[in-house]
């Protein structure tokens, strides 16, 4: 396989950037603004938690949108668009002095739901054999993204307070809009329809049973998570810890999740263990919930069950996509994962909105206890998820056919591959399963790397693209 261009080096370089230079600015808030948003007029524990989740609603409403117009508009000025909407979100945030205002400058900042669109065009500039690894980029950038926000939130906010943190933001998509122009290349444009098959495909996602618990997962973790922040950085300081240090202590308890979550994720994956990595870690997240509410006086404890929050939070996340890869039927990757990320964006804005409403109930431990029913349920849920196939996505093409051209494509793929040929296809051993898209010339298989053997294709006329 030959190496990446220039070209295609940088484009993934400046994409990941724009993605991670947004996502800091969007959770930058996140660790700082239950404290300093209680000055703001207007503000109740409840208003508190919608601005803190609002952008969840945002992208829950809009990422569907932006993906479609990807497919029929240039996609680098639909970026450009989504991060001007960012940067005018910050600004309305910055300079506002109630809580409405701010709520309606974190709905723009997620309105600008430009995931879909950035995964698109990266899909466009690298070439097929390199995708997986430019994908892996720019979700480890997410990763550090959400560490680094929590890390410098707080010190921001100390240094220019409220107002301040936000116009960093906008600050931060603009460079983002810079980098946009500057590095990243003009795509073809895709002019693709929507297949009349979309809605019955959707329908059969979200009939497969697994996937439904992973759903559910994503959509709890992600409740927890912005709930646990509407209520947990007064916490801190009640207990005596300043804002002002609290990245100070999110930076330590960062570090050693990620450093605990390189063997929890090598038993899952080489070891074959990923359910009971995956329950283990829901359990983690259950003692957390139960240690903020009835153990979160004290400092010492507090930092304890942050440290058990932040471990299991992040390799549950580190899990989740991965089991929707492996569970998710060959050709319906997308498609999955896109109810995937709506679960995850419902899951925010519903636990801002539960983190302000039960703020105050019990002194706080209320919340904590109902967010350890809420993942009490999804332990339950999962428990019933079997050990997922270890299978790998190979994607292959036809020679001679040509992506993109569909009508070629499709007398491609049908002139190249009769259905006997798939099925010895089908029979090579380690192929779990084979689906055939004509209109992008391309076949997917789900394959059992400890059985597969990608030299049995050589007498095959296809080539692999991706694996």
């Amino acid at each position: 396989m030959s190496a990446m261009t220039s070209g295609e080096r940088h484009a993934v370089f400046s994409l990941a950037t724009i993605f991670s230079l947004r996502m800091v600015g969007l959770f930058m808030i996140l660790p700082v603004f239950s404290v300093y948003g209680a000055s703001l007029q207007g503000a109740t524990p409840l208003l508190i938690g919608v601005a803190v989740g609002s952008y969840g609603l945002a992208q829950l409403l809009l990422q569907i949108p932006f993906g479609l117009w990807a497919d029929r508009f240039d996609r680098k000025k639909l970026i450009i668009i989504g991060l001007t909407l960012f940067v005018l979100g910050g600004a309305t945030a910055a300079s506002s002095t109630s809580i409405g205002g701010v709520i309606v400058g974190r709905f723009l900042q997620g309105a600008g739901a430009i995931s879909a669109v950035v995964m698109a065009l990266l899909s466009d500039v690298v070439r097929d054999e390199h995708r997986t690894r430019a994908m892996a980029v720019v979700g480890i950038s997410i990763g550090i993204s959400f560490a680094i926000a929590f890390v410098l939130g707080p010190w921001v906010a100390d240094i220019f307070g409220l107002s301040g943190l936000f116009w960093v933001t906008s600050v931060m998509g603009c460079l983002a809009i810079v980098l946009c122009f500057w590095r990243v290349p003009r795509a073809r444009q895709a002019q693709r329809q929507l297949p009349p098959h979309y809605l019955t495909h959707l329908r059969d996602m979200l009939a497969v049973p697994e996937l439904r618990r992973l759903n559910i997962g994503i959509f709890t973790l992600h409740l927890v998570m912005t709930a646990c922040f509407v209520s947990l950085p007064p916490l801190l300081v009640a207990a005596g810890l300043p804002v002002s240090q609290h990245g100070w202590l999110y930076l330590p308890v960062m570090l050693v999740a990620f450093v605990a979550l390189v063997p929890a994720v090598i038993i899952a994956e080489k070891k074959r263990r990923m359910r009971e990595v995956y329950l283990s870690a829901v359990v983690v997240l259950f003692v957390a919930m139960l240690a903020l509410a009835f153990a979160h006086q004290g400092l010492v404890a507090l930092i304890a069950s942050v440290a058990l929050f932040f471990f299991a939070f992040n390799l549950l996340e580190a899990l989740l996509p991965s089991l929707v890869s492996k569970i998710s039927p060959a050709g319906g990757k997308g498609t999955a994962m896109g109810i995937y990320s709506t679960s995850q964006f419902l899951g925010a804005f519903l636990g801002g909105v539960v983190g302000g409403a039960l703020h105050d109930w019990q002194q706080g431990a209320g919340l904590f206890v109902v967010l350890a029913l809420a993942t009490l349920v999804w332990l339950w849920r999962a428990y019933a998820m079997a050990q997922p196939a270890y299978l790998h996505s190979v994607i292959l093409q036809p020679e001679g056919a040509t992506r993109g051209t569909v009508g070629d494509a499709s007398v491609a793929v049908e002139q190249s591959l009769s259905e006997p040929v798939l099925n010895e296809i089908r029979a090579l051993a380690g192929v779990e399963e084979l689906v055939v898209l004509p209109d992008d010339a391309l076949i997917y298989l789900k394959v059992d790397k400890q059985h597969w053997r990608p030299e049995s294709l050589a007498t095959w006329p296809v080539r692999i693209i991706a694996a």
